[in-house]
């Protein structure tokens, strides 16, 4: 099994930036594909950013293209998310997920999740 643990959440101003991390354990981190997700109040979970196993490959919703960078640390275990330039649009619980065959389409484990807040 997969633990997932997001951390770098927080209130920031728009226009700020913040860098999530979720440190993996349990499996081979080199394995796995990562992703970030994300729900706000009243919305719906939405898909922000995937990578691969190898990081060669990612995926941005459109909302955030430009604007937020998704990393690997295979070294260390971790997937970070580049926040930059953010909007009160960004606020949400931010949550890490991994995809064991490696690819980023299904994700079988999540994390519990990071806030973010963006104050306008």
């Amino acid at each position: 099994q997969v633990q997932l643990v997001e951390s770098g959440g927080g209130l920031v101003q728009a226009g700020g930036s913040l860098r999530l991390s979720c440190a993996a354990s349990g499996r081979t981190f080199s394995s796995l594909g990562m992703g970030w997700f994300r729900q706000a109040p009243g919305k719906e979970r939405e898909n922000v950013a995937t990578i691969s196993w190898s990081g060669d490959d990612t995926y941005y919703a459109e909302s955030v293209k430009g604007r937020f960078t998704i990393s690997r640390d295979n070294a260390k275990n971790t997937v970070y998310l580049q926040m930059n330039s953010l909007k009160p649009e960004d606020t949400a619980v931010y949550y890490c997920a991994a995809d064991l065959t490696g690819r980023a389409i299904h994700f079988n484990y999540w994390g519990q999740g990071t806030q973010v807040t963006v104050s306008s």
